[in-house]
């Protein structure tokens, strides 16, 4: 049985409201956003203060997000990556949750040092799991695909050069690692 907010968001989609305006209003906002930082386009003098021409940065902005959304291939990959990026936005909130989780309240961790360095690797793995798990790749979760190609082609040179590079680049991390004590801060 359909709800009638499931209704009203189809009826949204039938309006075109995620396909037109959604990315027109995205695409607008950001390119705005970037040309009034920048000032790309120069300054103009009102009295004795100089500022952006808000004008010339609107209607660029204007035409970029028209033309973005004249491309239907444009407002298919905004909509994944944006999809996306919401989905990474919400493994990293995790991740900060399950760390916070070991927070004391003041700004010592219950796990310190190593401890607490083990732990963030750990957990971040494990949202990584999660996250790799949640996406499908040929009707099945990518880890299992992943996992299934890697046993497959174990003995090949293929995975012979990635664990090797992966040694490499790991004593090469641990052998530039900066060896000086670090100063600590004096508790007054």
């Amino acid at each position: 049985m359909a709800s009638t907010f499931r209704g009203i968001i189809e009826f949204f989609d039938s309006l075109g409201i995620y396909d037109v305006i959604l990315p027109f209003l995205l695409i607008f906002t950001i390119v705005f956003a970037i040309l009034e930082k920048t000032k790309v386009l120069g300054l103009e003098e009102v009295g004795e203060e100089k500022v952006t021409r808000k004008n010339l940065n609107s209607m660029v902005a204007f035409v970029m997000a028209f033309l973005v959304v004249a491309s239907a291939e444009l407002v298919r990959i905004v909509n994944e990556t944006m999809a996306n990026m919401v989905i990474l936005l919400l493994l990293s909130l995790s991740f900060m949750l399950l760390v916070g989780s070991f927070h004391s309240g003041d700004k010592e961790f219950f796990l310190e040092g190593t401890y607490k360095n083990i732990f963030m690797v750990v957990m971040l793995l494990g949202i990584a799991g999660v996250f790799l798990h949640a996406i499908q790749y040929n009707g099945e979760p990518f880890i299992v695909y992943a996992y299934d190609w890697l046993a497959d082609k174990w003995d090949t040179n293929a995975v012979g050069s990635i664990i090797l590079i992966l040694i490499t680049v790991g004593l090469m991390m641990y052998v530039t690692k900066d060896q000086k004590p670090r100063k600590t801060e004096s508790k007054d």
